[in-house]
Parts: structure tokens; C-alpha cells; sequence
């Protein structure tokens, strides 16, 4: 057995949370900034289709997992995963509420996701799910470690972020142990699958922020200032994406495994804030306040 699938008790599925997404969340809710408050909402809004793509990447491989740790972990993966999916579909009729073209969004990114499954190979979507999953792995690296990323944003709408970041590290592993000890996804696959991926990602995230703000009435001039006035935010020498540029690149190192990167230093005091209280308000206080 992998010596990496270890801890049975690793995943936790927290169910049913209560995050108080209403229509009282103003529009710009990341510091009343619309660029990064869309870059934001572009990246939540696709995550209940893409919950679901991971899930069904998986499924043809789990009858032929022998290993009942694993079993375990695949099974409080898809828990998890699933509960994503249901918090990220609350917030997406947010943004329908808000004339934003959620449906017409989502509705390309089912084709992409139909187009991967019908003309790759069941091992290549498992190796895209887990480069993409190792990218939702790093979210807390990007906006959890320091203070001042999430500085002035919406209280529930940062909950949410900080609950799904705990979530994706908690089962980092998981895809990557399937891929790895079950369908034996070659190096070569996966580091394609990984270059793939982050191609993809940074596509998407440009093209889905536009979308919004297209549809916010904001001319393209104005999109294309918002832009380049925000690439610091993103690729500057402490941006959001550049603070862990590096681990998305380990992910190609030969004998790479996602164990290999630790939990942000400040993940225990979200677990046992949230253990403590039940509110993932206040865990994700916790974890801002333990941030550097």
C-alpha cells in the first residue's frame, strides 16, 4: 500500500452549513472592488459543475480500489465534494439575481466538460481532475495565509471561501492516490494533463471575469484598465496566484505527491475553531487571525 494513505479520519465531511447567503450581499462584496469581486464569483460559479465532473472522473475507478483507507477517502471526497457543489449553487442564484448570465455560463462549461469525457481517456479526466484538484488545494495558500487578501470582503461569502479551502487540503490527496496506485496514470499523462490544466484554468478565469463584467455594464475599455490595473493583485510579487506559482510547478516533479506540500500553518486553528462552535464564521475569523 501507498505509504502516503495513512489516516483513515484525514477527510471530514461537514454537512448542511448555514452560511446566510442572501440578497443583503452587496454586489461587490470583495473590499466594493467589481474586478476582484468577479474574479472571485467566476471561479466560485463553475465549482458545482466541476464538483460534479471530479466526482464522475473518479467513479469508473472505485470498484477497483482494494485498499479500504482509500475506499474511505474516495467515498468522504465525493461527501465533500457534494456539499460544495449545494453551497456554490446557493450563491450562483445570487448572481442570476443579479442579472448576471449564470446559466449561459454554465452551460459552456458543461460542453468543455462533455467534450473532455466523450474524447479523452477515462485515465486522461483523472488526471485532469487531479491537477485541477491540486489547484483548489493551494486556495488557502493564495487568499488564507496573509491578512490583508481578504481584507473588506463580505464576512459570509469569505466563510464560504475558507470552508472550501480547509475541504480541498483535507482530500488534496485523494484523486492523485487513485490516479497514482489504481489507474497507474503515467508521469508523462499527468504532467500533460497538468500543463492542460493550467492553461485551461487561466483561460477560464480571464474570460468568465469579463463575462461579469460585461454583463455589469462595464464597456471594454474599461474591462481591459481593470485588468491591467489588478495584475499586480494577481502576479505581483505577493499576488494571489504568484504566491503559490511554485506549487502548482512541483506538481511536475517526478515522484511529486500532494503530501509533499503541508497544510497552511494556520489550518488547525480553523478545525478547532469550528469543532468548538459549529459556525464557520467564526472558524474563518480563526483563520484570519492565526494568518501571517
Amino acid at each position: 500500500m501507498n505509504n502516503r494513505i495513512s489516516d483513515p479520519d484525514r477527510i471530514i465531511p461537514r454537512e448542511n452549513i448555514d452560511f446566510g447567503l442572501d440578497a443583503s450581499i452587496p454586489r461587490y462584496w470583495y473590499a466594493n472592488d467589481p474586478y476582484k469581486t468577479r474574479v472571485m464569483d467566476g471561479m466560485q460559479l463553475y465549482f458545482p459543475e466541476g464538483e460534479r465532473y471530479f466526482i464522475t472522473c473518479v467513479r469508473p475507478f472505485r470498484e477497483q480500489i482494494s485498499d479500504p483507507i482509500l475506499a474511505k477517502h474516495v467515498k468522504d471526497f465525493t461527501r465533500q465534494e457534494g456539499q460544495h457543489g449545494i453551497a456554490h449553487t446557493h450563491f450562483n442564484q445570487l448572481l442570476r439575481d443579479q442579472g448576471m448570465p449564470v446559466d449561459e455560463m454554465l452551460s459552456m462549461q458543461k460542453k468543455r466538460n462533455n467534450f473532455w469525457l466523450t474524447r479523452f481517456s477515462q485515465e486522461f479526466n483523472l488526471a485532469l481532475t487531479g491537477a485541477f484538484e491540486h489547484f483548489t488545494a493551494l486556495l488557502a495558500e493564495g487568499f488564507f495565509t496573509r491578512k490583508q487578501v481578504m481584507d473588506g470582503a463580505d464576512p459570509r461569502v469569505k466563510a464560504l471561501f475558507a470552508w472550501h479551502a480547509i475541504e480541498e487540503m483535507e482530500h488534496k490527496a485523494v484523486v492523485f492516490n487513485v490516479m497514482s496506485t489504481v489507474a497507474k496514470v503515467s508521469y508523462f499523462k499527468r504532467s500533460a494533463a497538468m500543463i492542460y490544466a493550467t492553461l485551461e484554468m487561466t483561460r477560464e478565469t480571464y474570460r468568465s471575469t469579463d463575462l461579469l463584467l460585461k454583463a455589469d455594464g462595464f464597456s471594454w475599455l474599461e474591462r481591459k484598465r481593470m485588468f491591467f490595473a489588478h495584475l499586480p493583485w494577481m502576479y505581483g510579487r505577493n499576488g494571489v496566484f504568484s504566491s503559490f506559482s511554485g506549487m502548482i510547478l512541483a506538481y511536475l516533479k517526478p515522484g511529486f505527491h500532494p503530501d509533499d506540500i503541508p497544510v497552511v500553518h494556520n489550518y488547525p486553528d480553523w478545525i478547532q475553531a469550528y469543532e468548538r462552535t459549529g459556525d464557520p464564521g467564526q472558524a474563518c475569523d480563526a483563520l484570519i487571525a492565526a494568518a501571517y
